[in-house]
């Protein structure tokens, strides 16, 4: 494994999350950390594929899937977060850190979230660690599982903005299109397109590497920031315990009856 990749990658990220730590002081939003989180995949791509010296079409396909992924999600969450300000999340944190809450969202928000973003790029540092990569059929099955899992993370996303824009649908929940057969069609299809990446950057000598990330940001997904954090906000919500039990949580599959 080559480290000059992983210091590069570390540099990058350290650079950008300072950039973006100054910009949500100046804003006083700090949620702005979520606009900027595909960003900065893109620009650690971007930072390697120029230190190879795009030797392999193999890395500039995996940057057009990253190019495309990081540009819908930053534009999607700007949309989403334009009218309404900071973040729930991260108002609650400004309000509990009071005074500390400069260095703390310095540690806590900007550098915890560049050091899982470090880690989540482990498909990356496999698929350069070899500069001249045959195209092969782990690329084919994970660009298959990439559209998948973008489709399910695009749709869904653009299905609740439209469904939250019509505001005869306030206090109603969505349970149409992909939110039928899964009830976060959007982190489902996040997770899907990381194990795209992974097996996209899959080889024997490093399968461990490519896996890493994909496995961490499922996890993440299921267990700390995605499920079960929007889940806890409609606890007691007897609507949403009706849509529980009639829908998968994550793997999209038929409603029960």
């Amino acid at each position: 494994m080559n480290t000059e990749l992983l210091m590069l990658s570390a540099k990058i990220i350290f650079v950008f999350m300072n950039v973006m730590f100054i910009i949500a002081q100046i804003k006083k939003d700090n949620s702005i950390v979520d606009i900027g989180w595909g960003i900065g995949f893109l620009a650690v791509t971007v930072g390697l594929v120029i230190n190879t010296g795009f030797q392999s079409p193999v890395h500039l396909i995996f940057l057009f899937m990253i190019l495309l992924w990081a540009l819908r999600l930053a534009g999607y969450i700007y949309k989403r977060n334009r009218r309404t300000g900071e973040d729930y999340r991260y108002a609650a944190w400004r309000k509990d850190w009071g005074k500390n809450v400069v260095w703390r969202a310095y540690l806590q928000v900007f550098m915890l979230q560049g050091a899982i973003m470090w880690v989540v790029l482990s498909p990356l540092y496999a698929l350069f660690a070899n500069t001249t990569p045959d195209f092969g059929l782990a690329h084919y099955f994970g660009v298959f599982l990439w559209i998948i899992g973008f489709y399910f993370e695009s749709v869904g996303d653009a299905q609740m903005m439209r469904f939250k824009s019509d505001e005869s649908n306030n206090g109603k929940l969505m349970n149409k299109g992909l939110w039928k057969i899964t009830r976060h069609p959007n982190y489902f299809g996040e997770a899907l397109l990381w194990w795209g990446f992974g097996v996209f950057s899959f080889t024997l000598e490093l399968w461990w590497l490519s896996f890493i990330g994909p496995a961490v940001i499922t996890f993440f997904l299921l267990k700390v920031s995605g499920v079960v954090m929007l889940e806890r906000k409609y606890n007691g919500n007897s609507k949403y315990d009706e849509y529980k039990r009639t829908t998968n949580a994550f793997i999209p599959w038929f409603p029960k009856k």
